[in-house]
């Protein structure tokens, strides 16, 4: 029964973001605006806006003018709720575990600065803000403000040295600032957050240049890389640096 709720929660979680990412690009407010069809901006009724099944039963076309839906809605709902069961599962003491829950939060701002930044090239002030708030809190709970802010400190001089050398042509203000707040919410697993996205971005960019999709030159939204990579080592962070440790014999 449990997994059902946490599931049901991931989905309907996971269509406020798709809301709230519409809505942060249109300037609409997050919390008091209508859902509407970004087509012909009728508002949509309580059964357009079922995660996932409304996609399906309207398969994928809006009920009012029927143009198509993006696949980004289903997507992003199916993959909160799968992260909030992985969350569950790596949790030994249930759904009323703190730490679920702060780590919950962390991950639905993780997906929707990825899918933001993928599909803008931007990571906004207001949500790293926000972050940064409630990682402080999050901190204080755990008893290493210090150690947040020493780490966030180094995760962001990295990321500008970046910057100044190649001109902002390698990594953009909002990624270290977004480096800024992974350092002082991951402290030292932060590193396996940077190693992560590095890895992921270097692979698909590999990819994408040998299929003829992008140039050497081409540039590829890193904040998405960062966040997949926190989504990663929020689930098994601890596990990746045990086996890193073990690889090189320490």
């Amino acid at each position: 029964m449990v997994i059902v709720i946490v599931i049901v929660s991931g989905l309907i979680i996971g269509s406020f973001l798709n809301a709230a990412i519409f809505r942060l690009h249109s300037g609409q407010s997050i919390l008091f605006d209508r859902s509407k069809c970004p087509n012909c901006k009728h508002v949509l009724g309580i059964w357009d806006l079922v995660p996932v099944l409304s996609f399906l039963f309207l398969k994928g076309r809006c009920r009012y003018c029927r143009s198509k839906i993006s696949w980004q809605y289903p997507i992003i709902e199916l993959a909160t709720a799968l992260v909030f069961v992985l969350l569950f599962w790596n949790m030994e003491y249930g759904i009323w575990n703190m730490e679920l829950w702060f780590q919950a939060i962390f991950a639905c701002f993780f997906i929707l600065i990825a899918v933001y930044d993928y599909k803008h090239y931007l990571i906004l002030d207001k949500v790293l803000v926000l972050l940064f708030a409630i990682s402080l809190g999050y901190n204080i709970y755990q008893g290493k403000l210090a150690e947040g802010l020493l780490m966030g400190a180094g995760f962001a001089a990295f990321f500008l040295l970046q910057y100044f050398l190649s001109s902002g042509r390698w990594i953009g203000m909002g990624d270290i600032k977004f480096g800024f707040v992974l350092g002082n919410m991951f402290g030292y697993l932060s590193l396996i957050v940077l190693l992560l996205a590095y890895l992921g971005g270097a692979l698909l960019g590999l990819i994408l240049i040998a299929a003829g999709r992008k140039a050497l030159s081409s540039r590829l939204p890193f904040g998405t890389f960062l966040s997949a990579s926190a989504i990663m080592t929020l689930l098994y962070g601890d596990k990746i640096l045990a086996w890193y440790l073990d690889l090189i014999g320490m």
